[in-house]
């Protein structure tokens, strides 16, 4: 058994740099035990942990390297590794692994500071810290400017409850986003993606607009207001306000889907989703006529929806078929899983009402979009403070990914 050495060296970064120095243990036979590197804003921080064989002499080794860092004008530091503290660390590798994501416009200091503290709390360890966002111009703003960096932590918190509470508290103090997720092979493979609709997908509840051009606009939102009170189930509330709309001509709301606003970076998340090989499904409690439209224009593989009944161009206050609720969005949800040959674990859901909650905690990844409360408190993850397309950071991707 040899020596064990944790080399760490900085300074400016060079083109070669880490070529030169591999070179040279290369020469004297050591092996590569474990090496990271990165580089902020043009200085290179660059740790190798190598074991020189006995045959080897470290101090030509460290002799060698010491001269390397002088010709280069970098700084290196040597540290002494024993057997039984490297077998030590070797068996923290199983550990649990988890990744959290912070989003926000901006990310602070403070922010920062206080999910690390929360991390050091229960007990987890952070491993690696990166960015995912572009970097951010001083000089030239961008209104649409996101940032997000991926921590990796280990470790088992003795409450992952608590622990998420402390999260969300921070959260709501501070108004970053925070994703925590299990690292895991699922997280990389994931292929199915469901979105709601109403207040999801589109900045708008459709039964609402409808009732707007009906004239039945505060019909409407009382029995919405008893449906959100628990004074009626989400069914008969559906089929009462429905029922309102009783004599809406065709010609009425047929140009209404062109008219709903989407949610900023609804168009950029489906593109991109599609970009990589994602199938996009919508599992909403709205309509179908306004699902066909977004499955359209934004390239949706699936459209799950209530169909307004309409006779002789005329809707007739009814639902034809099923009602879509939030118990039947999660058979949907694992219908098309099996239909794409995938598990659970492999898809998202994303939405904003209660009646999501039940796909969102089904799938590998619950995510509420500027959701109520109570479905935020359920999640997996959250995305509030920026728009839809904050879901390519919780899957892990980078900004430059992005724009290839």
């Amino acid at each position: 058994m040899g020596e064990i050495i944790l080399v760490n060296i900085s300074g400016k970064d060079q083109k070669g740099l880490t070529a030169r120095f591999t070179n040279i243990l290369g020469q004297a036979d050591a092996n590569i035990l474990d090496i990271g590197q990165s580089v902020i804003h043009d200085h290179i921080s660059l740790g190798i942990l190598i074991e020189i064989p006995e045959s080897g002499k470290s101090s030509s080794i460290l002799k060698n390297l010491l001269f390397e860092c002088h010709k280069s004008e970098t700084k290196i530091n040597f540290t002494a590794i024993d057997l039984e503290e490297y077998e030590t660390w070797i068996a923290e590798q199983d550990m649990q692994r988890r990744i959290l994501t912070l989003i926000g416009k901006n990310l602070s200091a403070n922010q920062v500071s206080k999910v690390c503290q929360v991390i050091s709390n229960h007990n987890l360890n952070i491993d690696t810290i990166i960015r995912l966002s572009e970097r951010k111009s001083l000089i030239n703003q961008n209104t649409r400017h996101i940032a997000s960096i991926q921590m990796s932590v280990t470790g088992t918190p003795e409450s992952t409850f608590n622990m998420r509470k402390d999260i969300m508290e921070i959260s709501n103090t501070t108004g970053i986003d925070i994703s925590f997720q299990t690292d895991d092979i699922f997280r990389k493979n994931r292929k199915l993606v469901v979105f709601d609709m109403d207040s999801t997908l589109i900045q708008a509840e459709v039964i609402d607009e409808l009732a707007k051009i009906a004239g039945k606009e505060n019909q409407v939102a009382k029995i919405t207001a008893l449906a959100m009170e628990g004074k009626i189930d989400f069914d008969e509330s559906f089929r009462q306000r429905v029922a309102l709309l009783k004599g809406l001509k065709l010609e009425e709301i047929k140009d209404l889907p062109s008219k709903l606003p989407l949610s900023d970076g609804a168009r950029r998340v489906t593109k991109i989703l599609k970009k990589l090989g994602y199938k996009i499904g919508i599992l909403s409690g709205g309509f179908t006529f306004v699902g066909d439209y977004l499955k359209n224009i934004l390239n949706i593989d699936y459209v799950y929806a209530n169909e307004l009944d309409i006779k002789d161009q005329v809707v007739t206050g009814k639902v034809k078929g099923e009602i879509i609720n939030g118990d039947k969005k999660a058979i949907l949800l694992k219908e098309l899983a099996r239909k794409e040959n995938l598990t659970l674990s492999q898809t998202i859901a994303v939405g904003d009402g209660a009646n999501d909650l039940p796909m969102i905690s089904i799938a590998g990844l619950g995510v509420a979009f500027k959701a109520k409360a109570v479905v935020k408190e359920k999640a997996d993850s959250a995305i509030s403070g920026v728009g839809l397309d904050g879901l390519l950071y919780l899957l892990g991707i980078h900004e430059r990914e992005l724009d290839e």
